[in-house]
């Protein structure tokens, strides 16, 4: 069916289909009429038609897909505060759910179980080295292992493990090493997710405090630790993963990022009663060194007010830190009435001893970053080497000039516009850490403009004192 309508400026064609109508502009015109509807009876035969074929079409769409009605609900908002009801059930639920996923991770008794049933099918010939099973084996242990091992003995898993053996076969201890360490990624995850009490896949500051303060009595190399100062040392713990695992402050770590991480196997290291020393002095979450850092704020808290104002935290290191970035640091950091608490000084700590790291980067170049633009330029490296400059002359030596440093600074980290140093080029060159050093400490442009020196010193053998 056609019907053609106009009015004074436009012929139109409305072709009707069993599928529904469209308007066609047909010729572009100045003609008045074309037949003998008028313009307004026009208008009211569009509308008409337009409307019941509308209609129609949109009926047959909802007849030919009647899940259009059905949707299922994929969204449940949060219960809210004053819920009380709401948010007892949905806690009960989450930890019935995590129980239930507990309970088919293996056990010890199964993991041992285990262990038995590969060492008694490993595949010939035998290899004095190691022993080894192959595919069908391997499938076999899987079924007599039970409904718990069938997601560890896939094909997927079986072709991750190879190692180039002739005969296609793996190592049984590579296979039960994987297997311990799902099933421990697994038992963290679930252990992780008990503290995580919005539900989110996240956890706070104080349900990480909460978690930390519960594994204390299961590190024996936290045995010594005074009850006193077990807060002190959740704090000091807490802010190692709110620091690297948080770089945008937003006050909660992700489960995933802290599984990701090696900070959690730093951790639990402590388990071992027999940890070497060395490895002691190392992990930040060691009793040793925590005592340390601790030590270091109660040595610089010359007034004992438990804060520390610009003054003494100067002495921080071998105290060669300039006075313009210790004024940027209380610029940029969090303080209280302009002293720093021991939460922030441990930041600070993180970020100078851990220069290399993004998050410190990060950190230290928001505070180089005098006029918050995002890129440093020759006037912010000016400003912090003139300090450096100044100790320099105090300490009896003579300046370097800043033009000699900044061309060593621009080709060492080589920016993308060479007039202009952004955090990413800090990333890209692998050399932020040096750059960094040479504008804020002292002893750290010294170490750079010493370097040859040193070097060759150290290939000598140790100088004698």
């Amino acid at each position: 069916m056609k019907i053609l309508f106009s009015n004074k400026s436009h012929v139109f064609t409305i072709i009707c289909h069993k599928n529904g109508c469209y308007l066609e502009q047909a010729i572009r015109t100045d003609v008045c009429l074309i037949s003998d509807i008028s313009p307004q009876d026009a208008l009211n035969t569009e509308s008409e038609l337009f409307s019941k074929y509308y209609l129609e079409r949109k009926k047959k769409e909802e007849q030919a897909d009647i899940t259009y009605s059905a949707i299922p609900q994929f969204y449940f908002k949060l219960p809210k505060d004053d819920e009380i009801l709401s948010q007892k059930l949905r806690e009960e639920a989450r930890a019935t759910f995590l129980q239930r996923r507990g309970r088919q991770l293996l056990n010890n008794n199964e993991l041992k179980a285990l262990w038995v049933l590969l060492d008694k099918h490993h595949s010939q010939p035998h290899s004095e080295e190691e022993q080894l099973i192959n595919y069908e084996d391997f499938l076999h242990v899987a079924t007599l292992g039970g409904p718990k091992c069938k997601n560890y003995f896939t094909a997927a898993v079986f072709a991750k493990l190879q190692h180039g053996d002739p005969y296609g076969r793996i190592s049984i201890m590579a296979l039960f090493n994987y297997i311990m360490r799902k099933v421990w990624y697994h038992q963290t995850r679930i252990g992780l997710s008990l503290y995580d009490f919005v539900g989110q896949g996240y956890l706070r500051e104080v349900d990480l405090e909460n978690y930390i303060l519960e594994l204390i009595p299961t590190l024996p190399q936290l045995d010594g630790l005074e009850k006193s100062f077990h807060s002190f040392y959740v704090c000091t713990a807490v802010r190692k993963f709110l620091f690297f695992l948080d770089p945008l402050r937003t006050g909660r770590v992700r489960i995933q990022d802290i599984l990701a991480c090696s900070f959690l196997d730093d951790l639990l290291e402590l388990r071992d009663v027999e940890l070497p020393k060395d490895l002691q002095d190392t992990n930040w979450f060691s009793a040793p060194s925590a005592l340390r850092v601790y030590g270091q704020y109660l040595n610089l808290d010359k007034d004992h007010n438990g804060m520390l104002n610009k003054e003494e935290l100067a002495g921080y290191g071998t105290g060669t830190l300039t006075k313009v970035f210790m004024e940027r640091v209380f610029q940029e950091c969090l303080t209280y009435d302009g002293e720093m608490d021991y939460k922030t000084y441990l930041d600070f700590v993180l970020a100078m001893e851990n220069r290399h790291e993004p998050q410190s980067l990060q950190y230290l170049f928001r505070i180089l970053d005098i006029n918050n633009k995002g890129y440093l330029d020759v006037f912010c490296l000016n400003y912090f080497f003139r300090a450096i400059q100044e100790q320099m002359t105090f300490h009896g030596q003579e300046p370097v000039p800043f033009e000699d440093v900044k061309d060593e600074i621009f080709d060492m980290v080589r920016p993308a516009d060479p007039y202009r140093i952004t955090l990413q080029d800090l990333l890209s060159c692998g050399q932020g850490d040096t750059m960094i050093s040479i504008l804020i400490d002292l002893n750290g442009f010294w170490t750079y403009e010493n370097r040859e020196a040193m070097a060759a010193d150290t290939r000598d053998g140790p100088a004698e004192v």
